[in-house]
């Protein structure tokens, strides 16, 4: 009887409008889905990679860290512009610039001979991440019908959680076969195949129109957001210094602190601009209550993840001793849970809303943070595993309503920037999440070995403290997930601006 099984397929013989185009539209969002699942799948390949390549390439960790730092500070600068870009070039040629960029990126980082040409391909890499996904998210809200969008945001939700999920799990298994280059070679050809499949079959389903571009905002945009996550991602390393009592070239916070100066001023020249539709990145997005509180939500469930996607193998691999495979393999199936939730999730919110299904999901994100705070050095391996599994639960519950609550709430000629909106929260909170847990995990080891706590029992004291942040921050989400409702309009048959 339900409705939500004919989204696409088998279309009410008296809407000949959307017939038209339901197999157009269902191409387009398929081609999508499967390139926004390369390009993300990047974003977390590197991590348990970082062993590997500071012995290969005889650097030292904080030098390897800049491959994953330079990809999240790139991602945080880019992802404010794509509002603009979005409203101004149709959907084809932003497909072809993101992935010809991620390719380029991919290349790169394949030839490298050196750390430094390989941090320059993943910044490449990060410009066509950036933009891909708020050009996902904005075309599937032009093109899809109120009423069934939880269904195919429950497709987005599966390729955000799961990409990077899998992605320490596919390095894993690739470094303990092959060497580290290899992790760049195999992504190649399937970058460029759906960079041949986008230019052969990507139509064009959004309409531009004419957005100019104040320049001013972008620089104040890039010295804002890259000042801050410049500055979060170094607050690890500042504390990792005070450790060594080597002192670092200037202090950690001083970056974050012109961040903060350059966003607060984007922010008055976006709300000036705003008046006659000029702005970079349009706030007005933030005057519906549903999509800020959204926006915060999803800031806390990035601060947990990335915290989490951090601290786990760190504990896994120097507390317990797993190799750098067993804890890929550890982490796969929490990956393999939240793709398996996330189309149930997006039906469940097309039939009951947001509310049924964010109070589980903030508990059980919470539950697992407090219960992390408890980890000891002889902590079982099957704790660990229900936890990672419960916490993936929780947040395939949680992404798939924020997402289209928040972006439901608005406007149609708001989605673009709303996009870029969750994009750039979502980048700025993870590159905080690992930051905050990495600097309290490296601060507390250091004061219980000064204290004559033995090394691993003392990493193990650090971790907790991380997690115990972690876990008071998460209190948030479960307050904010009571606030958070479905959007008006979502009655079958309204039209959608297609």
């Amino acid at each position: 009887m339900s409705t939500d099984a004919v989204t696409f397929d088998a279309m009410p013989v008296d809407t000949p409008l959307v017939e038209d185009h339901s197999a157009r539209n269902r191409l387009v969002i398929a081609l999508l889905l499967v390139s926004a699942f390369v390009v993300i799948l990047n974003e977390t390949i590197m991590g348990v990679a970082v062993p590997h390549l500071m012995g290969d390439l005889g650097v030292t960790a904080g030098a390897a860290q800049w491959l994953t730092t330079g990809f999240l500070l790139t991602m945080a600068v880019v992802i404010p512009i794509t509002g603009y870009l979005l409203q101004r070039l149709n959907t084809r040629p932003v497909f072809m610039l993101a992935m010809s960029f991620f390719t380029l990126g991919t290349l790169i980082c394949a030839a490298a001979p050196g750390i430094e040409l390989l941090i320059v391909g993943r910044v490449v890499q990060a410009v066509g991440t950036a933009i891909m996904m708020p050009l996902l998210m904005t075309t599937v809200m032009n093109l899809v019908p109120p009423e069934s969008r939880g269904k195919t945001m429950g497709n987005i939700s599966i390729v955000i959680s799961v990409a990077p999920a899998i992605g320490p799990t596919i390095s894993g298994l690739i470094l303990s076969v092959l060497e580290w280059r290899w992790m760049f070679i195999l992504v190649l050809p399937i970058a460029l195949g759906a960079l041949a499949l986008g230019a052969t079959l990507i139509k064009n389903v959004s309409v531009p129109s004419k957005a100019p571009l104040d320049l001013l905002s972008v620089l104040l945009s890039i010295i804002g957001f890259g000042g801050f996550v410049y500055g979060l991602s170094g607050l690890g390393e500042g504390a990792l210094h005070a450790a060594d009592a080597a002192p670092p070239l200037f202090p950690s916070w001083l970056p974050i602190v012109v961040g903060v100066v350059f966003i607060a001023i984007f922010v008055f020249r976006q709300l000036a601009l705003q008046r006659d539709n000029k702005a970079l990145l349009d706030l007005r997005t933030l005057t519906s209550k549903n999509f800020s509180i959204s926006v915060v939500m999803m800031a806390v469930l990035m601060i947990a993840m990335f915290g989490s996607m951090i601290m786990l193998p760190i504990y896994l691999q120097s507390v317990i001793g797993l190799s750098t495979l067993q804890t890929g393999l550890l982490m796969l199936p929490g990956g393999l849970v939240m793709g398996l939730c996330a189309p149930f999730v997006g039906s469940l919110f097309d039939k009951i809303g947001p509310t049924p299904l964010l109070v589980p999901g903030a508990i059980m994100l919470s539950a697992v943070m407090w219960a992390a705070a408890l980890v000891q050095v002889d902590t079982p391996i099957w704790a660990l595993l229900a936890g990672h599994l419960v916490l993936s639960i929780g947040l395939a519950l949680m992404f798939t309503p924020l997402f289209t609550a928040s972006l439901g709430s608005l406007k149609p000629h708001l989605y673009s920037h709303g996009s870029a909106m969750i994009g750039t929260t979502q980048q700025v909170a993870g590159a905080a999440g690992t930051a905050l847990f990495v600097a309290l995990m490296t601060l507390q080891t250091a004061s219980l070995v000064a204290g004559g706590t033995e090394p691993v029992a003392a990493l193990a004291g650090g971790i907790r403290s991380a997690f115990f942040v972690g876990a008071i921050i998460s209190l948030f989400a479960v307050a904010a997930a009571f606030f958070i409702r479905k959007p008006e309009g979502g009655a079958p048959g309204m039209g959608h601006g297609h």
